[in-house]
């Protein structure tokens, strides 16, 4: 099982960026791929998560402006990050569960990381 993260970058306030996780060794069908960020000396936060058979959340601070989708033809997540603030800079980290639904916001919940993607909103 492996998720590779990518398509970080510097952006100014108001801006947008989009991430993709590529994922292997699975399929999106049976795991809920989520999206967490963790800003320097804080604790790593949840983002977004998607699921073909519960949904998709968000997190209250990205509601409106971010947007989760999958690929299944090319086994990836997106992220789609629009009218970017600077308290999104963080590095951003795809992982995979399969807990239930109710418990996908919990990053102890989640059983493969993959190796995480700097954004950096800043003018």
């Amino acid at each position: 099982v492996q998720l590779q993260a990518s398509g970080g970058g510097k952006v100014q306030p108001g801006g947008s960026l989009r991430l993709s996780c590529a994922v292997s060794g699975f399929s999106l069908d049976d795991y809920a791929i989520g999206w967490f960020r963790q800003a320097p000396g804080k604790e790593r936060e949840f983002v977004a998560a998607i699921r073909r058979s519960a949904g998709i959340k968000y997190a209250d601070s990205v509601k409106g402006r971010f947007t989760i989708s999958t690929d299944n033809a090319k086994n990836t997540v997106s992220l789609q990050m629009n009218s970017l603030k600077p308290e999104d800079t963080a590095v951003y980290y795809c992982a995979s569960t399969r807990v239930v639904w109710s418990s996908v916001s919990d990053p102890s919940k989640y059983n493969y990381w993959g190796q995480g993607t700097l954004v950096t909103v800043s003018s």
